[in-house]
């Protein structure tokens, strides 16, 4: 039996009408249906919608990675068609911070000083090899990967990466924010 409007909750003064008999929508097709075809969403769906289509990225570029980052803006991958070709020079102005390139033990504290001032909710791209483990810099003046200061949402491999895989990174932090993952420092994910 193919359930009414009203039995997914919602109210409104038709669907509500006691001897009201089913809409015409209603009877030809579902409710999942009748929700993709007209839109009908809800609000938590609606924000986060929004806030994936508006992130504005922070740049840290510290190395090489730096300027495959600063490509993404470039005609060829038009990072513009997501909302982000803004790139923030302030943290309080950006909710991305992409962490490109190694990163020295003198530039953890800036960094996690920087983190600290973005606004919630906020996502962050560890980019290339160095940030994400420190690759073939296993010395005492490199972080060992940037997630023992921050907590990292995506991390995107390769040295340097491609300007691809960090578009490849920023649709699945799209994607996870679309299905209601929440970010890295409201699940815990940070190395201590």
């Amino acid at each position: 039996m193919a359930k009414r409007l009203r039995d997914y909750g919602l109210q409104s003064e038709r669907l509500l009408w006691p001897t009201k008999g089913p809409s015409h929508f209603e009877e030809e097709m579902e409710a999942d249906e009748l929700e993709r075809a007209l839109g009908l969403t809800t609000l938590e769906k609606a924000v986060r919608w929004a806030q994936s289509k508006s992130m504005w990225p922070d740049t840290f570029g510290l190395a090489c990675c730096a300027i495959e980052m600063m490509s993404i803006v470039s005609s060829r991958y038009d990072i513009a068609r997501f909302g982000m070709e803004a790139f923030r020079s302030s943290p309080r102005q950006a909710d991305l911070l992409i962490v490109s390139g190694r990163v020295a033990h003198k530039m953890a504290a800036p960094l996690r000083q920087i983190y600290d001032q973005m606004l919630e909710p906020k996502w962050v791209i560890a980019m290339g090899a160095c940030a994400s483990s420190g690759a073939m810099f296993n010395n005492y003046t490199i972080l060992q990967g940037v997630d023992r200061i921050v907590p990292v949402d995506i991390y995107v491999p390769f040295c340097p990466p491609r300007p691809e895989a960090l578009m490849e990174g920023i649709i699945r932090i799209h994607e996870a924010h679309l299905a209601g993952l929440p970010p890295a420092y409201e699940r815990r994910a940070v190395a201590t």
